[in-house]
């Protein structure tokens, strides 16, 4: 099984280079997940982007802790069973914290778990507790899992990295937009990079404007953040399954310029 996973979209720049992409390489995967949290003006989503991207070939649509930030969130995230949040929200906010999907044939089921850690974010419930619950309704159906643990500390997403090997096929960290050059598979089979990289403009702080975010280092006030548009990339992993166990054969890096 070859899954393509896209770091976080940043924008109008990100949705376009993930069009695109998938345009020319759609056909190459099984499964196609993306993080799409800041896919709408660098905050949130719209449920045209939503359509946009399912559109596009992407199988599911993870997210983290800007997954509210658009109001109209509310209106369509229960009836859009491809979007899914942070698992470990209180149980009576809206939406879904995995997804089973299945391939274009019908032969093949994914289960996409999301994640948010604790450290310098929302006061969301313990991550490694809540994968530990999950599993066990995910694994009954498919023992092909991916994880997308959407954290801040790199220490927190490397400790989930070893408590997930061999239980998920891989944990893909997503959040700090900044591709690491630590992608491995883990002894006991998980496929595992502490952060995918963010698909957008990378002329810019982390997918903002420059000046706009310096400005706001030297004044200390609040600034209006809006998304950058220059040297646009896309960031990614492209990883492959073992069609037997589920644990992971290889875990690849992606940078496309575009």
């Amino acid at each position: 099984m070859k899954i393509l996973f896209i770091g976080d979209i940043v924008g109008n720049p990100g949705r376009t280079a993930t069009t695109q992409f998938l345009n020319e390489h759609q056909d190459e995967y099984d499964f196609i997940v993306a993080n799409g949290e800041n896919a709408a003006g660098g905050k949130g989503l719209t449920f045209e982007i939503v359509d946009q991207l399912l559109a596009s070939g992407v199988s599911v649509i993870t997210t983290g802790n800007h997954v509210w930030d658009k109001k109209e969130i509310f209106d369509f995230i229960d009836t859009t069973p491809q979007l899914i949040r942070p698992a470990n929200y209180p149980a009576e906010v809206p939406g879904r914290g995995f997804r089973i999907a299945t391939s274009g044939d019908g032969q093949i089921q994914l289960g996409v778990i999301n994640l948010a850690g604790q450290i310098f974010m929302n006061r969301y419930s313990n991550p490694f507790h809540a994968l530990n619950e999950i599993l066990l309704e995910v694994k009954a159906v498919t023992p092909y899992v991916l994880l997308d643990f959407h954290a801040e500390a790199t220490s927190e997403k490397i400790a989930m990295g070893w408590h997930a090997d061999g239980k998920v096929g891989a944990v893909v960290g997503t959040h700090t937009h900044v591709q690491t050059a630590d992608a491995r598979v883990l002894p006991q089979g998980t496929a595992y990079i502490t952060d995918v990289g963010m698909t957008g403009p990378y002329d810019s702080v982390i997918g903002t404007r420059i000046d706009d975010v310096i400005n706001g280092f030297l004044t200390m006030m609040p600034t209006r953040f809006t998304v950058a548009k220059n040297n646009v990339k896309l960031c990614g992993v492209e990883i492959e399954l073992d069609d037997n166990t589920g644990m992971a054969v290889s875990i690849v890096p992606l940078q496309h310029q575009y």
